[in-house]
């Protein structure tokens, strides 16, 4: 095959791949499958069944109309196993397979061939620092690798980056071996003698090819989980105004205005004002994401109408890094945390009782704690804590889907008595915080 048809064949072959991954996203189940990270035996065979029907396809029109280009068996097995594991990868390497197999030239060793490179995607996968590492790997694999050299990505993603990219280069390596003895289909013509370009076209057509899947998979993929925070983000104010904002906090809180009327207008004034501006902010057209200072304006408010009605017996301090206080964090997710502390941990006590905010980056990473020194949880009752919480399971769920399983929010006993939960999640980049700007704009518009 001349150079200039194997690279339109190869360039043809990467369109085909990149419309078999956007094809795969067709089925109503296939939302479901791709948004989780832990699946199921059964989810993982759904996804195998759904990775290999498609990628089959191509496979079968090679052999039928012996269109080459359509050939994309190796990439879809490998990013099967790259995104569902072991099982889905051999499973859907092995339906993949059976085309070829079962064709007229009885291609009998694209069967272990497949089913192996589904199983190395898997592998690769369990190796990964965590799985969203998997979703960063592009076709435009120089880039992440010139910075992963300058020390501009952290050492375990750009190390991790270099062996997916060395995974992909191996599986195309062997298939090109085993294909010279005339065992599975190959691009170049088997029994002859591959030249330095050729080799080059192909190789870089897998890489290429897979990147490209798993980009194609992921921007999807990010715009499933950016309408299900909006979705999540109106459960998320309606809980607060019927659940959170309940009618006994109003009640209380209007007790205290009526006290005040007579003894402390002023005050009375201040608490009328404070709540405005709490029902305002619940009521208002809501953003995904909101800096770290309008979340604490807003916890600010709320902490003052409380310090009214508990008096001397409720302390609040702040220790935040002044640096963090434009960072970007999921809204509404620390008013329902500091609200449980009062409610279960300071009102219960005896005694004056203290709420700490604390806030800072750790090693990247935006950490949010609220301690209190109340009357504490028992041990037992910590893995309970967000099946009584409407609110708080609210705020796990949000944080799931936001981030995957790449974030902590953990109830830990504090020493010395009360409770304190930590909220980690990754600091947004630039990039991050204008994709963020553009979809809150498109979404207002």
């Amino acid at each position: 095959m001349a150079n200039t048809d194997l690279l339109v064949t190869l360039l043809v072959k990467v369109a085909v791949l990149a419309s078999m991954a956007s094809i795969a996203l067709r089925p109503n189940f296939a939302k479901r499958l791709f948004l989780r990270e832990r699946r199921s035996i059964r989810q993982r065979l759904e996804l195998a069944v759904l990775f290999g029907v498609v990628f089959a396809g191509g496979s079968l029109v090679r052999v039928v109309l012996g269109y080459r280009a359509a050939e994309v068996g190796i990439e879809g097995a490998f990013v099967s196993g790259l995104v569902g594991g072991y099982v889905s990868g051999a499973v859907a390497g092995a339906l993949i397979s059976l085309p070829a197999v079962l064709g007229p030239e009885f291609e009998w060793a694209t069967l272990p061939l497949l089913v192996g490179v589904g199983s190395l995607g898997g592998l690769v996968r369990f190796f990964a620092p965590n799985p969203e590492e998997v979703w960063r790997f592009s076709p435009f694999f120089l880039f992440p690798l010139v910075a992963w050299a300058r020390g501009q990505i952290p050492h375990t993603q750009g190390a991790f980056q270099c062996a997916l990219l060395i995974a992909c280069i191996g599986i195309e390596s062997v298939r090109t071996q085993i294909a010279q003895m005339g065992l599975v289909f190959a691009f170049h013509d088997s029994g002859d003698p591959l030249h330095p370009l050729p080799t080059v076209l192909i190789y870089l057509a897998t890489v290429i090819g897979v990147g490209l899947t798993l980009k194609v998979w992921n921007n999807t993929r990010n715009e499933w989980k950016i309408e299900n925070q909006q979705r999540l983000l109106v459960e998320a104010r309606l809980l607060t105004l019927t659940h959170q904002m309940s009618p006994h906090f109003l009640f209380n809180t209007l007790n205290s205005v009526a006290s005040l009327i007579r003894s402390d207008p002023r005050q009375a004034r201040q608490m009328v004002f404070r709540l405005s501006t709490i029902l305002r902010r619940l009521l208002r057209e809501q953003q995904a994401f909101v800096p770290l200072r309008e979340e604490l304006a807003l916890i600010d408010d709320y902490l003052q109408i409380e310090l009214v009605r508990f008096g001397g017996r409720l302390r609040i301090k702040k220790e935040i890094d002044g640096h963090v206080a434009e960072a970007l964090i999921p809204s509404m997710i620390l008013q329902p945390i500091v609200e449980n502390s009062i409610k279960h941990g300071i009102g219960p006590k005896v005694g004056r009782g203290t709420i700490r905010l604390l806030g800072g980056l750790r090693a990247g990473r935006l950490q949010i704690e609220v301690e209190d020194d109340g009357v504490g949880i028992p041990l037992e009752d910590i893995p309970n804590v967000f099946r009584k919480g409407i609110g708080l399971s609210n705020v796990r769920e949000r944080l799931t889907f936001l981030f995957g399983n790449d974030f902590q929010f953990v109830f830990e006993p504090r020493e010395g008595g009360g409770v304190r939960v930590r909220i980690q999640i990754p600091e947004l980049s630039e990039a991050d915080r204008a994709r963020v700007r553009a979809f809150e704009r498109a979404g207002t518009a």
